[in-house]
């Protein structure tokens, strides 16, 4: 349901109505002229799907209140819980809402504020030492704002479960500097009545001084290290090293440019990138890494693939994202594809040339020239070592979703492939190549559900772009779904809507 901004904290009664009947035809598979926000539908879905109950459940207790106290004093956010109070608490206060500060996984830390407010908070479950996950409470800010990784507000029956309807929060994720994590989340909760345009903006800027405030003490933690640690990396006499963060942040390195910013701490020994082997000494604080002269045969590069479902395509090599166009995407799709054959058979190492890709790219309208233009930024990108010419082809340990998903249909593994199937490939591409894999994997992925009856992998294809709207699929899921199963309603109102549409 969109709304004009401002308009549910003008009549914030009145809007908790209209969503409470949206709730309702939505879970009992009505027909409406309207929706939920996508945010919202999206979670309602991830909350049925774990087994959450609409209309009677309770958020879980896991700590009690010394185990908390225990918890709170290990926790990066302690060190900001002064800024966040003065930030939050006095306009919590006067709005009759309470400062809640979980952790990463949803867990209740803190839970500050108006007592009163407090007192009906703990009589629905909203306490310290509760989990507020999806999993564990359904919809609610903190804990879809975990699950999306950014800030969101649940207002009313926007709520999945129905206890928490007379409530209105907004929560915002809050992420280390040190390792880019989210560590957990802010949170302002009141009465539904107590909506405020500003409490979105408030808990989001909470959360941005949070992090700015772990920065500053994440630079001074790294000044002072390299200031009592520098003496272990002078002592190698010239050897090349460097000296490195608990979580494995690169602090300075000698020669300069010898290292990625961030290096594996699990092992004692790690690979370098130019395939010569680093020991890794534990300091008091951090590490050092001592690296021999002598050059040995590098390793294959890691290159992972990610270009299944609605997100944009995604190539991570050796843990660093590269930027990629779709017409890259399409590439390298092309380069993975070739020598694999049919779904099941296995890939060969040759390459392909300009003419040949050309083809598989635009067709009979294809131009060799436009291809060597594309790969030759393609090339800047991953490196020569990667992407090797005469004929074109990858030089790596390739990680793709699609050949993932292949392989499991190869196998036989149905239940696999459609556990790794996360929607349609690379989907806005029109390349020869890459639409009819797409509409094989897609048409493979649903025969092989389809004819095993498997309630777990009909169900995960029914959440792809290329299942959400299939009838045969949502049929099937109907028939073998018991009355009880929550996923049962879903799907019964998606193929009413899917039926209607037809």
């Amino acid at each position: 349901m969109h709304y004009p901004d401002g308009s549910v904290a003008q009549d914030p009664a009145h809007h908790a109505l209209l969503l409470g009947r949206l709730r309702e035809a939505v879970l009992s598979g009505t027909r409406t002229a309207d929706a939920p926000r996508s945010v919202i539908s999206a979670s309602w879905q991830r909350s049925l799907a774990a087994n959450v109950n609409p209309d009677l459940h309770t958020a879980p207790t896991v700590f009690q209140a010394d185990e908390v106290a225990d918890i709170r004093e290990q926790h990066l956010l302690h060190s900001a819980l002064p800024m966040l109070r003065e930030t939050l608490l006095g306009f919590g206060e006067e709005a009759r809402q309470i400062m809640i500060i979980c952790d990463d996984v949803g867990h209740i830390l803190w839970c500050e504020g108006s007592k009163d407010v407090r007192l009906d908070a703990e009589n629905v479950g909203l306490g310290e030492g509760t989990r507020w996950s999806e999993d564990a409470a359904g919809t609610n800010a903190m804990g879809t704002a975990l699950a999306v990784n950014s800030t969101v507000t649940v207002h009313s029956a926007e709520h999945l479960v129905r206890t928490y309807h007379g409530w209105t929060c907004a929560a915002s994720p809050v992420r280390d500097p040190d390792t880019g994590r989210t560590i957990g989340v802010v949170d302002l909760s009141g009465p539904l009545e107590t909506m405020h345009p500003a409490m979105v903006a408030l808990v989001a800027a909470s959360a941005r001084l949070a992090e700015s405030q772990l920065q500053v003490r994440l630079a001074q933690q790294d000044e002072s290290l390299r200031a009592r640690n520098m003496r272990h990396l002078i002592a190698l006499r010239g050897e090349p090293g460097a000296l490195l963060s608990p979580t494995g942040r690169v602090l300075v390195a000698e020669p300069h440019g010898l290292l990625p910013s961030r290096m594996d701490v699990t092992s004692d020994r790690m690979t370098l990138p130019d395939g010569r082997e680093g020991v890794l000494e534990r300091l008091p604080e951090g590490y050092l890494l001592r690296i021999p002269r002598e050059h040995r045969p590098a390793r294959l590069p890691v290159l992972t693939l990610s270009f299944l479902g609605t997100d944009p395509p995604v190539a991570v090599l050796d843990g660093r994202e590269v930027p990629l166009t779709l017409r890259h995407a399409e590439l390298l799709t092309a380069l993975a594809l070739h020598g694999a054959g049919s779904i099941g058979a296995g890939s060969t190492s040759g390459g392909l040339t300009a003419e040949q890709l050309a083809l598989r790219l635009y067709g009979e309208r294809g131009n060799p020239t436009t291809v060597r233009a594309e790969m030759h930024r393609l090339r800047a990108q991953l490196g020569n070592v990667v992407l090797n010419t005469r004929p074109y082809r990858l030089h790596a340990e390739l990680r793709a979703d699609f050949l993932a998903v292949r392989r499991a249909l190869g196998s036989g593994d149905v239940r696999q492939a459609a556990l790794q199937y996360r929607g349609a490939l690379l989907a806005r591409s029109e390349a020869p190549v890459v639409r009819d894999e797409r509409d094989d994997l897609a048409a493979a992925v649903r025969r092989g559900v389809l004819a095993r009856h498997d309630v777990e992998g009909l169900w995960r294809f029914a959440q792809t772009d290329s299942g959400e709207h299939d009838v045969e699929v949502l049929e099937e899921l109907v028939r073998l779904l018991p009355g009880n199963d929550v996923r049962y309603a879903l799907a019964s109102g998606r193929l009413k809507r899917a039926l209607l549409d037809s």
